[in-house]
């Protein structure tokens, strides 16, 4: 696919312990979006998007609002090869 791209995020800010993973999920999931979100032991949770550029743009938004009870502060992205990924995951 051509239009395939893909980001990887880092979330900054009190994104732990509020079902911050579960959110992306149900977005990347509603988005049709593959690929996965992990807590880091820094406190920052890292997501990786695939998909097609305007549904990985609407979750990479979605990731700077958050659920509520979160409190974003900031959103590093930066674009990445696509590793073909399938579904979505969060570990």
């Amino acid at each position: 696919m051509t239009d395939r791209v893909a980001r990887e995020l880092v979330i900054h800010g009190h994104v732990q312990g509020v079902f911050f993973r579960a959110f992306v999920q149900d977005a990347a999931e509603r988005a049709g979006v593959a690929g996965r979100a992990v807590n880091c032991g820094d406190g920052t949770v890292a997501v990786r998007l695939e998909g097609p550029a305007d549904a990985v743009a609407r979750v990479e938004r979605a990731c700077g609002e958050g659920p509520r009870g979160a409190r974003v502060e900031r959103v590093d992205a930066h674009d990445v090869a696509p590793e073909g990924l399938r579904g979505f995951q969060t570990h």
